[in-house]
């Protein structure tokens, strides 16, 4: 159990049968009355977020998430399919559950599987993808005088914008938090 004055950025907890992950949190004592914490916790299954107040001395129990290294398998109409890469054991997720967290996430690559008490409720991708271009429009010099960018497709289906001397077949790496260009690589 953690108790309120506890709490710090990035814990996990239950609150009324709802699993939420603490953002912000601030112990506030007003100058008339009994101190409080003031905190913002996001919904970690449906991904809302809420302002709650708390007493210090409240007790919560403690969430546990689980977050597994597995393999991308492949996609079959709206089921993913990912593979332990330890046990070999193959699960599939639903769009739903996925989101748009694969989309620049090629086959055969290692994401995090984010799971409590055995039901998954998110993938996160490598931090940083490379991909080749598969689309994008020639660009031209003297069209810029500062840092211009042009849309590009990448080899998974997702435009990113990318600077001007970025050609078709070029190799590149992304953010994949931001969905940013970083480098050719």
């Amino acid at each position: 159990m953690i108790s309120a004055s506890d709490f710090r950025n990035g814990m996990t907890i239950e609150i009324d049968g709802n699993v939420c992950q603490i953002i912000e949190f601030q112990h506030v004592k007003p100058g008339k009355g009994a101190a409080f914490v003031r905190t913002k916790l996001k919904d970690i299954i449906n991904g809302g977020v809420k302002e709650t107040t708390f007493r210090p001395t409240e007790k919560f129990p403690a969430a546990r998430i689980d977050k597994k290294d597995m393999q991308y398998l492949y996609q079959d109409g709206d089921i993913y399919n990912f593979m332990d890469s330890e046990t070999y054991e193959q699960i599939g997720l639903t769009a739903d559950q996925i989101g748009d967290s694969l989309k620049f996430v090629k086959e055969n690559e290692i994401c995090k599987v984010n799971s409590y008490n055995g039901n998954v409720f998110a993938v996160e991708p490598p931090m940083f993808v490379e991909l080749t271009i598969s689309e994008t429009e020639p660009g031209f010099k003297g069209d810029t005088a500062t840092g211009a960018t042009k849309p590009a497709t990448v080899e998974t289906g997702a435009t990113v914008a990318v600077p001007l001397f970025v050609n078709e077949g070029d190799v590149i790496k992304i953010d994949t938090r931001t969905g940013e260009y970083l480098s050719r690589v």
